[in-house]
């Protein structure tokens, strides 16, 4: 069966692309457990770095045509295309500078003469990744994994071949040799066949809550560990003595970039009720007169397609289905009449704990909107779901958000900030977010062995 790559803009086929049969995949895999041996014994850590500075080069270099291929594969718009790029170029510099610190042997005091913890390689890592952006999913695994000797095989969405196709020959042209970092052309249905694979000695999944169950399953069967970075439905709670400015323009940007198509996106707007029309009003105009449709690589583009049509379908069958149980639409709701996968942004309110909108993560442009009587009837329906990636608090009351972000069941909150990833701490989330973490020096130890050596 072919994977397509198809023009979210357009609804073009780009291209088709065979998938391999079980025993290519097999061989492909054995040949990274082969090397995985010459990368992490005979590859001095200094050299790894030195490669993996050479990949944020290689993608400084050729930032405009694989930016171009992010946008032409998922719909992005180019300029949001062009700061992936950047971001990943700079999660290698982070990790080639950084990794032999995060790597370096940890003395402990014990009785022993000598004592002290060894991070050290485990094998073949075997990714999963979503979609929604496309180069920054593997880099902020793939450049941590292979600095720390690991080496690394790619099954990614099945809808982006070409950006697999081209990861792989970033870090070719970066000078890493075959088999240490691979993209796998295969189907969700290979996936089971490569977790079980006796080379591959870990997996790492980004995608939703019953992709996480799946393969940690498998894992699970055969030992091995995970990291799963699953669904959000991130809350950002507006207190009363927030500034609303602010808010709002932190707002908007935090739940329609990537045209939403974000886990970390904010996606529940909790209000103090004070400030909950206020904040309606200046939030459904900014909705309403900021995003402009078109073509996502013409730059004054402001409105891009999601990324398929199926996935276009389940979000307006969620907000219908809300609409249905009480939901009030106060703008958007349906699909622009052009080519192309494109849904209004959208803004519900009357929204309650029986519906989708309340319990379900909406992966695209929609925002809720809940109103709150106080900070803590806030921190209450912020933790009242199963999800717990980010989170963002809004107000002036430094002490009372600091308290409230300590309480708030999250992998992340921030202040008086949208929620993001940084290399520099550690990203993953609690309940039905997954567990693990990636970046930061977390990122890097989760696939070592975390090894203790005592001498006496």
């Amino acid at each position: 069966m072919a994977m397509q790559s198809i023009n979210p803009a357009t609804g073009e086929l780009l291209g088709e692309f065979e998938t391999w049969d079980q025993a290519v995949l097999d061989d492909v895999v054995t040949q990274a457990g082969y090397m995985f041996t010459d990368w992490s014994k005979l590859t001095p850590i200094s050299d790894r770095c030195l490669m993996m500075k050479r990949v944020a080069d290689v993608l400084r270099d050729d930032s405009d045509k694989l930016a171009e291929l992010i946008t032409l594969e998922m719909g992005k718009t180019f300029i949001e295309a062009e700061a992936e790029i950047e971001k990943c170029a700079n999660v290698c510099e982070f990790y080639a500078e950084k990794g032999p610190e995060f790597l370096e042997d940890e003395l402990i005091e014990t009785d022993a003469s000598k004592s002290y913890i060894s991070y050290q390689p485990l094998g073949v890592i075997l990714a999963v990744m979503p979609w929604n952006y496309p180069f920054w999913q593997v880099f902020r695994f793939a450049a941590p994994a292979l600095i720390a000797g690991n080496t690394a095989v790619l099954k990614h969405a099945s809808n982006v071949p070409q950006c697999a196709l081209a990861l792989e020959e970033v870090f070719r042209k970066a000078g890493f040799p075959d088999y240490v970092f691979t993209s796998l052309m295969i189907g969700s249905d290979r996936v089971e066949s490569v977790i079980r694979h006796p080379y591959v000695r870990a997996v790492t999944l980004t995608g939703s809550e019953n992709a996480g169950r799946e393969v940690a399953a498998i894992a699970g069967s055969e030992l091995k560990k995970t990291v799963l970075e699953l669904g959000g439905s991130d809350a950002f709670i507006v207190l009363e003595n927030a500034n609303m400015k602010q808010a709002v323009a932190g707002a908007v940007q935090s739940r329609f970039t990537n045209m939403g198509q974000s886990c970390i996106a904010a996606k529940r707007f909790i209000i103090d009720h004070v400030q909950s029309d206020a904040f309606l009003d200046a939030f459904k105009t900014a909705v309403e007169t900021q995003f402009v449709p078109g073509d996502p690589m013409d730059k004054a583009t402001t409105l891009a397609p999601m990324a398929r049509q199926d996935l276009l379908d389940e979000l307006h069958e969620q907000v219908m289905e809300s609409v249905d149980l009480g939901a009030k639409i106060v703008t958007g709701g349906y699909q622009l009449d052009r080519p192309g996968y494109y849904y209004a942004p959208t803004i519900l309110t009357n929204v309650t704990s029986n519906m989708p909108a309340y319990n379900e993560e909406f992966f695209g442009p929609v925002a809720i909107m809940l109103k709150a009587t106080e900070p803590a009837h806030a921190l209450g329906i912020a933790n009242s779901v199963n999800y717990g990636l980010g989170g963002s608090i809004w107000t002036d009351d430094l002490a009372t958000a600091e308290t409230m972000a300590r309480g708030m069941e999250s992998g992340a909150t921030f202040i008086n900030s949208i929620s993001f990833s940084d290399q520099r701490m550690p990203f993953g989330g609690v309940k039905n977010s997954g567990y693990g973490r990636e970046l930061s020096s977390q990122g890097i130890r989760e696939f070592t062995n975390v090894k203790s050596i005592w001498i006496k």
